[in-house]
Protein backbone atom coordinates (compact mmCIF):
# COMPACT_ATOMS: atom_id res chain seq x y z
CA UNK A 1 0.00 0.00 0.00
CA UNK A 2 1.42 3.38 -1.01
CA UNK A 3 1.29 6.63 0.85
CA UNK A 4 -1.73 8.82 -0.11
CA UNK A 5 -0.63 11.49 -2.57
CA UNK A 6 -1.82 14.34 -0.33
CA UNK A 7 -0.16 12.90 2.76
CA UNK A 8 3.09 14.16 4.28
CA UNK A 9 6.20 12.05 4.02
CA UNK A 10 5.81 9.00 6.28
CA UNK A 11 9.17 9.56 7.99
CA UNK A 12 9.26 13.23 8.94
CA UNK A 13 10.08 13.14 12.64
CA UNK A 14 10.12 10.63 15.47
CA UNK A 15 7.66 12.18 17.93
CA UNK A 16 8.66 11.00 21.40
CA UNK A 17 8.00 14.24 23.29
CA UNK A 18 6.09 17.45 22.69
CA UNK A 19 7.15 20.20 22.46
CA UNK A 20 10.36 18.88 20.91
CA UNK A 21 13.62 19.91 22.55
CA UNK A 22 14.63 21.90 19.46
CA UNK A 23 11.75 24.25 20.36
CA UNK A 24 13.32 25.00 23.76
CA UNK A 25 15.10 28.32 24.25
CA UNK A 26 17.07 29.97 27.09
CA UNK A 27 14.67 31.22 29.76
CA UNK A 28 15.38 34.93 30.45
CA UNK A 29 13.75 34.83 33.88
CA UNK A 30 15.51 31.61 34.97
CA UNK A 31 12.58 30.58 37.21
CA UNK A 32 13.37 28.84 40.47
CA UNK A 33 12.53 25.15 40.64
CA UNK A 34 10.76 25.75 43.94
CA UNK A 35 8.37 28.18 42.24
CA UNK A 36 7.85 25.88 39.26
CA UNK A 37 6.92 22.89 41.39
CA UNK A 38 4.85 24.75 43.98
CA UNK A 39 1.27 23.53 43.65
CA UNK A 40 2.14 20.75 41.20
CA UNK A 41 0.89 17.22 41.92
CA UNK A 42 3.84 15.20 43.21
CA UNK A 43 2.28 11.88 44.20
CA UNK A 44 2.96 10.02 40.92
CA UNK A 45 6.12 11.49 39.41
CA UNK A 46 8.44 9.91 36.87
CA UNK A 47 12.19 9.98 37.51
CA UNK A 48 14.66 9.89 34.63
CA UNK A 49 18.45 9.97 34.98
CA UNK A 50 20.51 10.61 31.86
CA UNK A 51 24.03 9.22 31.44
CA UNK A 52 25.58 10.84 28.33
CA UNK A 53 28.41 8.40 27.65
CA UNK A 54 28.90 5.59 25.11
CA UNK A 55 31.80 3.37 24.12
CA UNK A 56 31.11 4.18 20.44
CA UNK A 57 28.64 6.42 18.64
CA UNK A 58 26.51 4.70 16.03
CA UNK A 59 26.24 6.28 12.61
CA UNK A 60 22.54 7.02 12.96
CA UNK A 61 22.67 8.40 16.51
CA UNK A 62 21.70 12.00 17.23
CA UNK A 63 21.23 11.45 20.96
CA UNK A 64 22.97 13.65 23.49
CA UNK A 65 26.00 11.49 24.21
CA UNK A 66 29.77 11.51 23.86
CA UNK A 67 32.34 8.79 23.25
CA UNK A 68 34.39 7.94 26.31
CA UNK A 69 34.91 9.84 29.56
CA UNK A 70 38.51 10.96 30.11
CA UNK A 71 40.01 12.49 33.26
CA UNK A 72 37.52 10.92 35.68
CA UNK A 73 34.64 12.64 33.89
CA UNK A 74 32.12 10.04 35.04
CA UNK A 75 33.03 10.79 38.66
CA UNK A 76 32.65 14.52 38.13
CA UNK A 77 29.40 13.96 36.25
CA UNK A 78 27.93 11.84 39.07
CA UNK A 79 29.07 14.49 41.56
CA UNK A 80 27.06 17.06 39.59
CA UNK A 81 24.11 14.67 39.33
CA UNK A 82 24.19 14.35 43.11
CA UNK A 83 24.20 18.13 43.53
CA UNK A 84 21.34 18.50 41.07
CA UNK A 85 19.30 15.79 42.81
CA UNK A 86 19.73 17.54 46.15
CA UNK A 87 18.60 20.86 44.68
CA UNK A 88 15.61 19.31 42.95
CA UNK A 89 14.47 17.39 46.01
CA UNK A 90 14.70 20.55 48.10
CA UNK A 91 12.66 22.42 45.47
CA UNK A 92 9.92 19.79 45.58
CA UNK A 93 9.38 20.66 49.24
CA UNK A 94 7.59 18.76 51.98
CA UNK A 95 4.18 20.43 52.00
CA UNK A 96 2.72 17.74 49.70
CA UNK A 97 3.58 14.03 49.45
CA UNK A 98 6.42 13.34 47.00
CA UNK A 99 6.31 9.91 45.42
CA UNK A 100 7.83 8.42 42.30
CA UNK A 101 5.67 5.97 40.37
CA UNK A 102 8.25 5.01 37.74
CA UNK A 103 11.98 5.41 37.08
CA UNK A 104 14.38 5.01 34.17
CA UNK A 105 18.10 5.35 33.45
CA UNK A 106 18.86 6.25 29.85
CA UNK A 107 21.47 7.88 27.70
CA UNK A 108 23.80 7.46 26.11
CA UNK A 109 24.47 4.13 27.74
CA UNK A 110 23.95 3.98 31.52
CA UNK A 111 25.94 0.74 31.68
CA UNK A 112 28.96 2.65 30.39
CA UNK A 113 29.32 3.33 34.13
CA UNK A 114 31.18 0.76 36.19
CA UNK A 115 29.31 -1.48 38.62
CA UNK A 116 30.38 0.78 41.48
CA UNK A 117 29.22 3.88 39.64
CA UNK A 118 25.86 2.24 38.94
CA UNK A 119 25.54 1.62 42.67
CA UNK A 120 26.14 5.33 43.23
CA UNK A 121 23.56 6.25 40.57
CA UNK A 122 20.96 4.11 42.35
CA UNK A 123 21.93 5.69 45.66
CA UNK A 124 21.34 9.16 44.22
CA UNK A 125 17.88 8.11 42.99
CA UNK A 126 16.96 6.57 46.33
CA UNK A 127 18.74 8.60 49.01
CA UNK A 128 18.66 12.04 47.38
CA UNK A 129 15.38 11.85 45.46
CA UNK A 130 13.50 9.39 47.65
CA UNK A 131 12.58 6.98 44.85
CA UNK A 132 12.02 3.40 46.01
CA UNK A 133 13.62 1.59 43.08
CA UNK A 134 12.56 -1.84 44.31
CA UNK A 135 8.91 -0.80 44.53
CA UNK A 136 8.42 0.85 41.13
CA UNK A 137 9.12 -0.13 37.51
CA UNK A 138 12.78 0.67 36.76
CA UNK A 139 13.94 0.58 33.15
CA UNK A 140 17.64 0.71 32.21
CA UNK A 141 19.24 0.91 28.77
CA UNK A 142 22.32 -1.12 27.93
CA UNK A 143 24.46 -2.22 24.97
CA UNK A 144 26.11 -5.49 23.97
CA UNK A 145 29.58 -4.27 24.93
CA UNK A 146 28.61 -2.91 28.36
CA UNK A 147 26.09 -5.55 29.50
CA UNK A 148 28.69 -7.22 31.71
CA UNK A 149 27.76 -9.62 34.48
CA UNK A 150 28.87 -7.33 37.31
CA UNK A 151 26.95 -4.31 36.00
CA UNK A 152 23.80 -6.34 35.35
CA UNK A 153 24.00 -7.89 38.81
CA UNK A 154 23.95 -4.43 40.39
CA UNK A 155 20.90 -3.40 38.38
CA UNK A 156 19.01 -6.60 39.16
CA UNK A 157 19.78 -6.34 42.86
CA UNK A 158 18.74 -2.66 42.98
CA UNK A 159 15.33 -3.36 41.48
CA UNK A 160 15.53 -3.11 37.68
CA UNK A 161 12.38 -4.55 36.12
CA UNK A 162 13.27 -3.86 32.48
CA UNK A 163 16.57 -4.01 30.57
CA UNK A 164 16.58 -2.57 27.05
CA UNK A 165 19.40 -3.45 24.69
CA UNK A 166 20.10 -1.74 21.39
CA UNK A 167 20.95 -4.52 18.95
CA UNK A 168 19.63 -2.79 15.79
CA UNK A 169 20.57 -5.73 13.54
CA UNK A 170 21.74 -9.30 14.05
CA UNK A 171 23.27 -9.19 10.54
CA UNK A 172 26.87 -8.05 10.91
CA UNK A 173 27.02 -6.44 7.44
CA UNK A 174 23.99 -4.32 8.30
CA UNK A 175 25.48 -3.32 11.63
CA UNK A 176 28.59 -2.14 9.81
CA UNK A 177 26.45 -0.22 7.29
CA UNK A 178 24.82 1.59 10.22
CA UNK A 179 28.31 2.37 11.57
CA UNK A 180 27.71 0.12 14.56
CA UNK A 181 30.62 -2.33 14.73
CA UNK A 182 29.57 -5.46 16.62
CA UNK A 183 29.82 -9.23 16.38
CA UNK A 184 26.69 -11.31 16.55
CA UNK A 185 28.38 -13.66 19.00
CA UNK A 186 28.91 -10.75 21.38
CA UNK A 187 25.26 -9.70 21.02
CA UNK A 188 24.03 -13.22 21.78
CA UNK A 189 26.35 -13.47 24.80
CA UNK A 190 25.03 -10.18 26.17
CA UNK A 191 21.44 -11.35 25.73
CA UNK A 192 22.29 -14.52 27.62
CA UNK A 193 23.72 -12.51 30.51
CA UNK A 194 20.60 -10.34 30.63
CA UNK A 195 18.34 -13.38 30.77
CA UNK A 196 20.53 -14.85 33.52
CA UNK A 197 19.71 -11.87 35.78
CA UNK A 198 16.05 -12.83 35.98
CA UNK A 199 14.96 -9.24 35.30
CA UNK A 200 11.33 -9.65 34.19
CA UNK A 201 11.35 -7.62 30.97
CA UNK A 202 13.88 -7.83 28.16
CA UNK A 203 13.46 -5.29 25.38
CA UNK A 204 15.38 -5.55 22.10
CA UNK A 205 15.67 -2.56 19.74
CA UNK A 206 15.89 -3.26 16.00
CA UNK A 207 16.22 -0.84 13.07
CA UNK A 208 14.78 -1.16 9.56
CA UNK A 209 15.80 0.79 6.47
CA UNK A 210 19.56 0.14 6.73
CA UNK A 211 21.47 0.31 3.44
CA UNK A 212 21.48 -3.14 1.85
CA UNK A 213 18.75 -4.51 4.11
CA UNK A 214 16.15 -6.71 2.45
CA UNK A 215 12.91 -8.26 3.63
CA UNK A 216 14.77 -11.55 4.00
CA UNK A 217 17.63 -10.08 6.07
CA UNK A 218 15.16 -8.07 8.16
CA UNK A 219 13.29 -11.27 8.91
CA UNK A 220 16.54 -12.95 9.98
CA UNK A 221 17.03 -10.21 12.57
CA UNK A 222 13.43 -10.49 13.72
CA UNK A 223 13.72 -14.25 14.12
CA UNK A 224 17.04 -13.97 15.93
CA UNK A 225 15.40 -11.59 18.39
CA UNK A 226 12.31 -13.78 18.76
CA UNK A 227 14.53 -16.72 19.71
CA UNK A 228 15.11 -14.92 23.04
CA UNK A 229 11.36 -14.52 23.66
CA UNK A 230 11.75 -10.84 24.62
CA UNK A 231 8.82 -9.36 26.47
CA UNK A 232 9.15 -6.25 24.31
CA UNK A 233 10.51 -5.38 20.89
CA UNK A 234 10.95 -1.89 19.46
CA UNK A 235 11.15 -1.52 15.67
CA UNK A 236 12.71 1.80 14.68
CA UNK A 237 12.93 3.29 11.17
CA UNK A 238 16.39 4.47 10.24
CA UNK A 239 16.79 8.23 9.98
CA UNK A 240 19.79 10.05 8.51
CA UNK A 241 20.17 13.29 10.45
CA UNK A 242 22.60 16.21 10.30
CA UNK A 243 25.90 15.92 12.22
CA UNK A 244 25.56 12.14 12.66
CA UNK A 245 28.02 9.67 11.19
CA UNK A 246 25.65 8.71 8.38
CA UNK A 247 24.64 12.34 7.90
CA UNK A 248 28.23 13.35 7.26
CA UNK A 249 28.43 10.75 4.48
CA UNK A 250 25.60 12.46 2.62
CA UNK A 251 25.40 16.05 1.44
CA UNK A 252 22.61 16.75 3.95
CA UNK A 253 19.87 14.71 5.56
CA UNK A 254 17.36 16.86 3.66
CA UNK A 255 19.00 16.02 0.34
CA UNK A 256 18.88 12.31 1.12
CA UNK A 257 15.16 12.47 1.87
CA UNK A 258 14.33 14.62 -1.12
CA UNK A 259 16.26 12.41 -3.53
CA UNK A 260 15.05 9.05 -2.33
CA UNK A 261 11.29 8.58 -2.17
CA UNK A 262 11.92 4.90 -2.76
CA UNK A 263 13.54 4.70 0.67
CA UNK A 264 10.21 5.76 2.21
CA UNK A 265 8.46 2.91 0.44
CA UNK A 266 11.20 0.46 1.41
CA UNK A 267 10.93 1.42 5.06
CA UNK A 268 7.15 1.10 4.93
CA UNK A 269 7.48 -2.38 3.40
CA UNK A 270 9.92 -3.46 6.07
CA UNK A 271 7.77 -1.95 8.83
CA UNK A 272 4.66 -3.78 7.65
CA UNK A 273 6.56 -7.05 7.36
CA UNK A 274 7.99 -6.64 10.86
CA UNK A 275 4.62 -5.69 12.32
CA UNK A 276 2.83 -8.62 10.74
CA UNK A 277 5.60 -11.04 11.69
CA UNK A 278 5.47 -10.02 15.36
CA UNK A 279 1.67 -10.10 15.47
CA UNK A 280 1.79 -13.62 14.05
CA UNK A 281 4.21 -14.64 16.82
CA UNK A 282 2.05 -13.61 19.74
CA UNK A 283 2.94 -9.94 20.16
CA UNK A 284 0.55 -7.03 20.55
CA UNK A 285 1.19 -3.65 18.99
CA UNK A 286 1.40 -0.85 21.56
CA UNK A 287 2.51 1.92 19.18
CA UNK A 288 4.17 2.26 15.80
CA UNK A 289 7.45 1.19 17.40
CA UNK A 290 6.57 -0.87 20.44
CA UNK A 291 5.40 -4.50 20.47
CA UNK A 292 4.75 -6.46 23.65
CA UNK A 293 4.42 -10.21 24.07
CA UNK A 294 0.77 -10.93 24.74
CA UNK A 295 1.50 -13.28 27.64
CA UNK A 296 4.00 -10.96 29.36
CA UNK A 297 3.00 -9.90 32.85
CA UNK A 298 2.03 -6.23 33.16
CA UNK A 299 4.64 -4.18 35.00
CA UNK A 300 3.57 -0.60 34.51
CA UNK A 301 2.17 1.55 37.32
CA UNK A 302 -1.58 1.95 37.45
CA UNK A 303 -1.44 5.53 38.72
CA UNK A 304 0.95 7.24 36.31
CA UNK A 305 -0.16 8.95 33.10
CA UNK A 306 2.43 10.48 30.78
CA UNK A 307 -0.14 13.01 29.54
CA UNK A 308 -0.66 14.65 32.92
CA UNK A 309 1.91 13.62 35.51
CA UNK A 310 5.20 15.38 36.06
CA UNK A 311 8.70 14.23 35.23
CA UNK A 312 11.93 14.91 37.06
CA UNK A 313 14.95 14.71 34.79
CA UNK A 314 18.47 14.48 36.21
CA UNK A 315 21.53 14.96 34.03
CA UNK A 316 22.38 17.43 31.30
CA UNK A 317 20.52 15.50 28.59
CA UNK A 318 17.32 15.00 30.60
CA UNK A 319 14.19 17.08 30.45
CA UNK A 320 11.71 17.83 33.23
CA UNK A 321 7.99 18.50 32.90
CA UNK A 322 5.65 20.59 34.98
CA UNK A 323 2.15 21.48 33.83
CA UNK A 324 3.30 24.93 32.67
CA UNK A 325 6.97 24.49 31.67
CA UNK A 326 9.15 21.85 30.09
CA UNK A 327 12.80 22.51 30.85
CA UNK A 328 16.27 21.05 30.44
CA UNK A 329 19.81 22.15 29.62
CA UNK A 330 21.35 23.16 26.31
CA UNK A 331 21.06 20.64 23.48
CA UNK A 332 23.47 19.62 20.73
CA UNK A 333 24.26 16.77 18.32
CA UNK A 334 27.82 17.60 17.27
CA UNK A 335 30.52 16.13 19.50
CA UNK A 336 32.42 19.39 20.29
CA UNK A 337 29.25 21.07 21.55
CA UNK A 338 28.17 18.00 23.51
CA UNK A 339 31.54 17.89 25.24
CA UNK A 340 31.26 21.58 26.10
CA UNK A 341 27.78 21.15 27.59
CA UNK A 342 28.78 18.10 29.63
CA UNK A 343 31.86 19.87 30.98
CA UNK A 344 29.75 22.90 31.93
CA UNK A 345 27.22 20.66 33.67
CA UNK A 346 29.93 18.83 35.61
CA UNK A 347 31.24 22.18 36.85
CA UNK A 348 27.85 23.58 37.91
CA UNK A 349 27.21 24.16 41.61
CA UNK A 350 23.78 25.86 41.56
CA UNK A 351 20.98 23.74 40.10
CA UNK A 352 18.13 25.66 41.72
CA UNK A 353 16.84 27.30 38.53
CA UNK A 354 15.56 26.26 35.11
CA UNK A 355 17.85 27.48 32.36
CA UNK A 356 16.39 26.29 29.03
CA UNK A 357 12.84 25.29 28.21
CA UNK A 358 9.46 26.08 26.72
CA UNK A 359 6.25 27.27 28.29
CA UNK A 360 3.20 25.06 27.84
CA UNK A 361 -0.11 26.93 27.71
CA UNK A 362 -3.58 25.43 27.50
CA UNK A 363 -3.47 25.02 23.73
CA UNK A 364 -0.13 23.23 23.80
CA UNK A 365 -1.35 21.00 26.65
CA UNK A 366 -4.28 19.94 24.46
CA UNK A 367 -1.96 19.10 21.58
CA UNK A 368 0.37 17.17 23.86
CA UNK A 369 -2.50 15.16 25.34
CA UNK A 370 -3.85 14.29 21.89
CA UNK A 371 -0.40 13.41 20.51
CA UNK A 372 0.63 11.19 23.39
CA UNK A 373 -2.72 9.41 23.38
CA UNK A 374 -3.43 9.10 19.67
CA UNK A 375 0.01 7.70 18.81
CA UNK A 376 -0.67 4.75 21.10
CA UNK A 377 -2.47 1.81 19.52
CA UNK A 378 -5.18 1.85 22.19
CA UNK A 379 -6.19 5.38 21.20
CA UNK A 380 -7.71 8.21 23.22
CA UNK A 381 -11.00 8.16 25.15
CA UNK A 382 -12.81 11.33 24.17
CA UNK A 383 -14.40 11.73 27.59
CA UNK A 384 -10.96 11.80 29.24
CA UNK A 385 -9.96 14.73 27.03
CA UNK A 386 -13.22 16.51 27.84
CA UNK A 387 -12.85 15.90 31.57
CA UNK A 388 -9.40 17.47 31.52
CA UNK A 389 -9.95 20.40 29.16
CA UNK A 390 -13.68 20.98 29.15
CA UNK A 391 -13.95 20.84 25.38
CA UNK A 392 -14.13 18.31 22.59
CA UNK A 393 -11.07 17.00 20.76
CA UNK A 394 -13.28 16.49 17.69
CA UNK A 395 -13.98 20.22 17.68
CA UNK A 396 -10.59 21.49 18.82
CA UNK A 397 -8.79 19.49 16.12
CA UNK A 398 -11.53 19.19 13.52
CA UNK A 399 -9.31 20.16 10.59
CA UNK A 400 -6.45 17.81 11.44
CA UNK A 401 -8.75 14.89 12.21
CA UNK A 402 -10.67 15.42 8.96
CA UNK A 403 -7.41 15.13 7.01
CA UNK A 404 -6.44 12.00 8.91
CA UNK A 405 -9.84 10.45 8.20
CA UNK A 406 -9.62 11.27 4.48
CA UNK A 407 -6.27 9.50 4.32
CA UNK A 408 -7.63 6.40 6.04
CA UNK A 409 -5.58 6.99 9.18
CA UNK A 410 -8.46 6.86 11.66
CA UNK A 411 -10.15 3.64 12.75
CA UNK A 412 -13.76 4.12 11.70
CA UNK A 413 -14.72 0.89 13.49
CA UNK A 414 -13.42 2.03 16.89
CA UNK A 415 -15.92 1.82 19.75
CA UNK A 416 -18.05 4.91 20.37
CA UNK A 417 -16.17 7.51 22.36
CA UNK A 418 -12.71 6.27 21.34
CA UNK A 419 -10.42 8.09 18.91
CA UNK A 420 -8.00 5.55 17.50
CA UNK A 421 -5.63 5.24 14.56
CA UNK A 422 -6.12 2.59 11.92
CA UNK A 423 -3.23 0.21 11.15
CA UNK A 424 -2.16 2.55 8.34
CA UNK A 425 -2.47 5.52 10.66
CA UNK A 426 -0.05 3.83 13.06
CA UNK A 427 2.26 3.06 10.14
CA UNK A 428 2.34 6.78 9.31
CA UNK A 429 2.80 7.98 12.90
CA UNK A 430 6.01 9.84 12.01
CA UNK A 431 4.15 11.82 9.35
CA UNK A 432 0.96 12.24 11.31
CA UNK A 433 2.49 13.41 14.57
CA UNK A 434 4.19 16.57 13.23
CA UNK A 435 0.88 17.67 11.70
CA UNK A 436 -0.39 18.17 15.24
CA UNK A 437 2.44 20.52 16.20
CA UNK A 438 1.33 24.10 16.79
CA UNK A 439 2.54 26.77 14.34
CA UNK A 440 4.60 28.33 17.13
CA UNK A 441 6.39 25.09 18.00
CA UNK A 442 6.93 24.26 14.31
CA UNK A 443 8.44 27.71 13.74
CA UNK A 444 10.74 27.37 16.75
CA UNK A 445 11.91 23.95 15.58
CA UNK A 446 12.55 25.27 12.06
CA UNK A 447 14.55 28.20 13.45
CA UNK A 448 16.72 25.97 15.63
CA UNK A 449 20.34 25.95 14.47
CA UNK A 450 21.77 22.42 14.68
CA UNK A 451 25.07 22.37 16.53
Amino acid sequence: MSTPTDAPRPYRSYVYAYPHKTAYRPLPDRPSLAALWAGEPKDALSLYAHIPFCEVRCGFCNLFTRIGAPDELTTRYLDALDRQASAVREALGDTAPVRFATAAFGGGTPTFLTAGELERLCDIAERRMGADLRAVPLSVETSPATATADRLAVLAERGATRLSIGVQSFVEAEARAAVRPQRRADVEAALGRIRDTGVPVLNIDLIYGIDGQTVASWRRSLDAALAWRPEELYLYPLYVRPLTGLGRKAATAEAVDAADREWDEQRLRLYRHGRDHLLAHGYEQVSMRMFRRADAAPLGPDDYACQTDGMIGLGCGARSYTSALHYSFDYAVGMPEIRRIIDAYAGTDDFSRAEVGRRVDGGEARRRHLLQSLLQAEGMPLDGYTARFGGSALTDFAGELARFEQRGWLDTDAPAGLLRLSPEGLAHSDGLGPELFSPAVSAAMAAYETK
